[in-house]
């Protein structure tokens, strides 16, 4: 059976020299760790489902969950999702809610009713101003097929708990208002997607 192709998200020098001299503190923190091989989907529809499956479990929990759906669907396709049923999704180990929004958007994607595709050509905002109309998806989603898909170079999510938690563990921070955050974000600003490849790293080795 096929599995989902998969690559790292694309950085360098460049964007590594450009948020040291951003945040000296998030620079030592880089030259320290050294390069982080983030693995994304390229491809958009394994990608979303890869991003609802990941939706408020543990990364752990994701992993194991994914290869039972590679295991039963191969890698991935909206027609194979939409000829299956929900119990069928459901059985790879997620809840019901996302099993039938899994099916709905597959259904969607496979009749043409909603051009998955398309989205590749529009910024970040519209992305996700299309995505959230589909079932299940909010802002958090959205930004992860931003991120972990279409590799947009700015993208630091307030809704990523794991983000929040790399930010109040690199600087020191009992709590992150938003505000705090929209700084920072700002700040990592255009490089925000790398930033937030180190932060999930920060928040992983003093969590995991």
């Amino acid at each position: 059976m096929c599995a989902v192709v998969t690559k790292f998200f694309e950085y360098g020098p460049k964007e590594i020299e450009a948020l040291s001299a951003a945040d000296p503190v998030l620079g030592d923190f880089m030259s320290r760790r050294g390069q982080v091989e983030r693995v994304i989907i390229p491809e958009l529809f394994p990608a979303l489902v890869h991003a609802i499956v990941g939706q408020l479990i543990s990364v752990k929990a994701v992993q194991t969950i994914w290869s039972r759906m590679q295991a039963a669907f191969g890698d991935i396709r909206p027609e194979r999702l939409a000829a299956a049923s929900a119990d069928e999704i459901q059985r790879c180990g997620i809840t019901m809610k996302k099993a039938l929004c899994i099916h709905r958007i597959a259904t969607q994607v496979a009749s043409g009713e909603f051009d998955l595709e398309g989205l590749r050509s529009l910024p970040d905002a519209e992305v996700a101003a299309k995505m959230t109309v589909l079932p299940g998806i909010g802002v958090w989603t959205a930004e992860m097929l931003l991120m972990n898909c279409l590799e947009r170079p700015d993208i630091v999510s307030w809704g990523d708990i794991a983000i929040r938690r790399g930010i109040m563990n690199l600087y020191g921070l009992p709590v992150l208002t938003k505000e705090q955050f929209e700084q920072y974000r700002l700040r990592y600003s255009p490089y925000g997607s790398v930033a937030s490849i180190y932060l999930w790293e920060i928040s992983f080795r003093q969590n995991g």
